[in-house]
């Protein structure tokens, strides 16, 4: 899971896609990076850290241009290191750069066809290098000197028909302007909206969750539409252009579990009311599976299950208190590489408030249990400020499967629901008592906020996977790249030999 912004306006962006970067900074911690282009010129700054720590004055100053793209990075397999920080760049055609969210399914295979047949070189393993040369090939391919709206839009089709899997995606072309396109199922989101200049003409401004927007002053004109490609032209101009053969929206359910900040709008959808309207129905099984269970007090696990937490306290009739000071300074333990290091950060990132335990009866609310790694460590953490029992709730139903679409959910064999009951389960993480959302309720959460999205990618929740390319040979083989022996491995391999991009000010 990764954060894009694109922006072309009529002063220097840089400072407003630093700005949104911060803002999209829960959606990758591992890397980030800004391209600018003035007068046919790039400008780069990525490396690995946060935004604050990436991006020094000195830096910001170097990076000139009315339109640039910039990218924080989630490690969709687990690897890290310089040289996968994001954007990345290709001279031919014109200068192309490129940020991406999402993964590719069939990025192997692209690989060998862009190698075989279009004669281009890769660097890294990434997919979004992938996604970077294909796009670029099918420009050359058209032959133009000087490519129009109709042109790029004709190039984005043909990503569409070679590309398989989720992906959201920004471009900047050398002064020509940038590019945002979505998968034909729209399973990642992206976002445009628009503010006016000071000039009076209209700037656009495209980005991976609404709330960058909303920092920066923009409206919302919408989601960019699955298969839809958006361009912003030099001149701020913006062309809009259905460019996949057949599309249907079917965005992850996970974004309104977990990744998404509560204040965004997704597809139409308030990701707010969503958490909401989860706890609710947390709450109704609850009274359901266990009407005669003692609750005292209900406590969230900050802070993406704080929303769905207050709901279910609301709607039980039941005392809703904060149990758990959150250390700001320690990234998510989710998309923490190394099943030690996750171990380590929980500790360092929460801490009891013992008055709120002692000797009464918890219920804790978490968005959803993936490793089991972090709620294992919460509820010992309970037990030792005095809890008598403690209950886990899940907002999200048992994550059983892997993601292929650009969540590092790891190796089906690192789930703690993969092939495991929910008493099982409940006995892994020492709970006296473990409840999980129904799929359909989920579901239901998330479709109330708009009734034309007749479904969901939800697969890691029921191994179903919608692009229908994915197999159980795929599934073996993002075994062997997923699990934390392999991950290791990969981040050591990058550090050591790690080739970072054209133009990087460091």
């Amino acid at each position: 899971m990764c954060g894009l912004v694109g922006i072309v306006a009529g002063k220097n962006v840089a400072p407003d896609i630093y700005d949104a970067l911060t803002v999209l900074q829960h959606r990758g911690q591992d890397a980030a990076g800004i391209m600018t282009c003035d007068r046919g010129r790039f400008s780069l700054r990525k490396s690995e850290g946060l935004v604050r720590d990436v991006f020094r004055q000195q830096h910001m100053q170097r990076l000139e241009g009315n339109v640039g793209i910039g990218h924080v990075r989630y490690p969709t397999a687990g690897s890290s290191g310089p040289a996968l920080a994001q954007p990345f760049y290709v001279n031919s055609p014109y200068g192309i750069a490129l940020a991406h969210n999402g993964n590719l399914t069939n990025a192997e295979q692209l690989g060998k066809e862009l190698f075989e047949d279009d004669l281009r070189h890769l660097n890294t393993d990434s997919d979004s290098e992938v996604l970077l040369n294909v796009f670029a090939h099918e420009l050359q391919t058209l032959g133009k000197l000087s490519p129009g709206p109709e042109d790029i839009f004709a190039a984005v089709g043909a990503v569409h028909k070679r590309c398989r899997g989720g992906y959201a995606a920004v471009s900047l072309i050398v002064d020509h302007g940038v590019v945002g396109f979505r998968d034909p199922l729209g399973i990642r989101p992206l976002v445009v909206g628009e503010r006016s200049g000071k000039d009076g003409k209209k700037v656009h401004m495209i980005a991976s969750e609404s709330v960058a927007l909303d920092v920066l002053g923009f409206s919302l004109l919408g989601d960019v539409a699955p298969g839809e490609a958006v361009f912003i032209d030099m001149e701020g101009q913006l062309h809009r252009r259905q460019c996949a053969q057949y599309s249907n929206l079917t965005p992850c359910i996970f974004e309104h579990v977990y990744f998404a900040r509560p204040d965004s709008m997704m597809d139409g959808i308030s990701v707010y009311k969503t958490r909401m309207r989860q706890g609710a129905a947390l709450a109704k099984k609850v009274r359901r599976e266990r009407p005669d269970l003692h609750i005292d007090v209900v406590i969230p696990i900050p802070d993406t299950s704080r929303i769905a937490g207050q709901s279910m306290a609301y709607e039980l009739g039941i005392k809703f208190r904060e149990g758990f000071m959150k250390n700001r300074y320690i990234g998510r333990t989710f998309i923490m590489p190394g099943q030690s290091q996750r171990k380590k950060s929980v500790r360092q990132k929460l801490n009891p408030v013992r008055l709120e335990f002692e000797g009464k009866n918890v219920m804790l609310v978490d968005d959803s249990i993936v490793r089991g790694t972090t709620c294992r460590q919460i509820i010992e953490m309970a037990r030792d400020a005095g809890a008598a029992n403690v209950y886990f709730a899940s907002a999200a139903p048992p994550v059983r499967y892997p993601n292929v679409y650009g969540i590092d959910m790891p190796s089906a064999s690192e789930l703690i629901a993969h092939n495991r009951s929910v008493d099982e389960i409940c006995e892994q993480i020492g709970a006296d008592w473990l409840i999980f959302q129904d799929l359909d309720d989920l579901i239901r959460c998330s479709s109330d906020g708009n009734d034309l999205i007749e479904s969901f990618d939800c697969s890691v929740f029921s191994g179903e996977y919608i692009t229908g390319d994915v197999d159980q040979n795929y599934l073996d083989h993002i075994e062997t790249q997923r699990n934390d022996e392999a991950q290791s491995k990969s981040r050591a391999g990058l550090e050591e030999g790690a080739v970072v991009g054209i133009h990087n000010d460091d």
